[in-house]
């Protein structure tokens, strides 16, 4: 169930039905130049349809703005703060609560380590805000990760390479222009740098050449049958 498509009837009934809601985050940031800005979030809303889909739950309107440092100075990158980001997460999860919905399943399809322990940590103060909402925080690549892992060539694939080419491929092949050379950026470890695009200038991590639709594929079903577990987990979860 699509919140952003039902009327108030609708989402009454729903609420008879089930209190879980998956709320996909992700980012609009450079990909390179063959794929697009939304591939994050595009990626996170479709596995969440899915999931939803198949066992009657709710979807939150997908956010399309996440933190993106390294991603920056890319062309096309729109990068909030953290404090806007957890403001985000801590209004929408509040309101669905106040709705009804007790289950809660952020589901980021943006990576980016900054990006995702603001929504920990948004996470964790809700915790202790609403006393019967239990909540998971997780990344695409979280689910994908370990099961995932013979499926893809690229050792430190990470950013519009190949795992993410595959799945647009599969998804929305119409929006993926060419291929961009293989890119491995070469930020310093531990400094901190102005001109980010310097050490990242063409905003791929990975190689997508080795991208294909038929990856793009079983990388999804992997992530839909994880996510799938997680949404079973979390709703029988009881804590000691």
């Amino acid at each position: 169930m699509l919140i952003e498509n039902l009327t108030s009837d609708e989402f009454l009934d729903g609420l008879k039905r089930t209190r879980t809601v998956l709320i996909p985050f992700g980012a609009t940031e450079g990909h390179g130049s063959h794929l697009p800005l939304g591939t994050d979030s595009f990626q996170a809303m479709d596995v969440c349809r899915i999931v939803a889909q198949q066992r009657g739950l709710f979807v939150a309107p997908p956010i399309f703005y996440g933190v993106c440092r390294s991603s920056a100075q890319l062309p096309g990158t729109i990068t909030i703060r953290t404090e806007t980001l957890k403001a985000l997460v801590m209004d929408i999860v509040t309101a669905l609560y106040h709705q009804g919905l007790r289950n809660f399943i952020i589901l980021s399809g943006h990576a980016g380590g900054i990006h995702n322990a603001t929504l920990q940590d948004a996470g964790e103060c809700l915790l202790q805000a609403l006393e019967e909402a239990r909540i998971a925080v997780v990344t695409e690549y979280d689910l994908a990760a370990g099961e995932g892992q013979g499926l893809v060539e690229t050792p430190g694939d990470a950013h519009a390479g190949e795992i993410e080419t595959s799945r647009m491929l599969a998804t929305r092949a119409d929006l993926v222009k060419g291929l961009s050379p293989a890119e491995f950026p070469s930020f310093p470890r531990h400094i901190l740098v102005r001109n980010k695009s310097s050490y990242w200038p063409g905003g791929v991590w990975g190689d997508p050449g080795k991208a294909s639709a038929e990856k793009g594929r079983k990388i999804e079903q992997l992530v839909v049958e994880t996510l799938d577990r997680l949404v079973t987990a979390l709703e029988g979860f009881v804590e000691k």
